[in-house]
């Protein structure tokens, strides 16, 4: 062989020795991206299965709170009618406290005017007036007595 042969052989091992560390260094960065890419799999499926009891769970409560809804949609239904009759109750309730107010104040006058009414009948007497009678006979007079004050 050449000189010049000789010379071309040894800058090549020179290189290829150079190369070496470089190639040691490549290896060993291949096996913390093979290792890291195992790890980041792992995280991934971990992820995935989150992702996927996180949709389960989502399912899980909107149908939860699609029977809540349906639910409150019945009671409300129910309560509608009850509703109705309160607001009725309620009126008719309201046009006969104005009514009984007017009567009230119409006979507070001929209340204070009138003489003052015999006391109620002793329980053996009872056959000649009713309860309500005795009864309205008792609120006149105290309603009479209190004007008097």
């Amino acid at each position: 062989m050449s000189t010049l042969e000789w010379g071309l052989q040894l800058v090549l091992l020179a290189l290829l020795g150079a190369a070496i560390p470089f190639a040691l260094r490549l290896e060993r960065a291949l096996r913390e991206v093979r290792r890291d890419r195992a790890a980041l799999d792992g995280s991934a499926q971990g992820l995935a299965e989150a992702a996927r009891m996180a949709e389960a769970a989502m399912v899980r409560l909107r149908a939860s709170a699609e029977l809540a809804g349906r639910q409150v949609a019945e009671r409300t239904a129910a309560a509608e009618p009850l509703r109705e009759d309160l607001r009725y109750l309620v009126e008719r309730a309201e046009a006969l406290a104005d009514r009984l107010e007017g009567l009230v104040r119409a006979g507070r006058p001929l209340a204070a005017d009138a003489p003052r009414l015999p006391k109620a009948a002793p329980p053996g007497q009872a056959g000649l007036q009713s309860q309500a009678e005795r009864d309205l006979l008792r609120a006149i007079s105290l309603g009479a007595a209190r004007v008097g004050r």
